[in-house]
């Protein structure tokens, strides 16, 4: 359960990211609502998962969701470069994070 609950605040830490470039500097209302909103379910659902999981891996895999997963929006939704190296950044946090849970099951 703890996985879960951890996977769910790396998913709100992509949007809380994404929410920070669509804020535009917390200029605009809405997105900044969003930020917000986001950011502090992030921080509350990984507070949870801690409570189980070790605090190096519970953070680890929570900032390589939210900085592969905020990368991959970039991409995706605004346009950002998808060069071979970025993919390659990519790829290696997403495997780090895979690698963390294989150690910890």
């Amino acid at each position: 359960m703890a996985w879960m609950i951890l996977a769910s605040a790396g998913v709100l830490e992509i949007g809380f990211g994404f929410g920070m470039k669509l804020s535009d500097g917390f200029t605009r209302l809405i997105p900044s609502l969003f930020t917000a909103a986001t950011g502090l379910s992030s921080v509350f659902l990984l507070s949870l998962a801690l409570r189980t999981l070790p605090v190096g891996t519970g953070y680890a895999v929570w900032t390589g969701i939210g900085a592969a997963g905020t990368a991959i929006v970039g991409i995706a939704m605004l346009g950002e470069s998808a060069s071979p190296v970025r993919m390659l950044c990519i790829a290696s946090i997403l495997g780090g994070v895979i690698g963390l849970r294989l150690v910890s099951a």
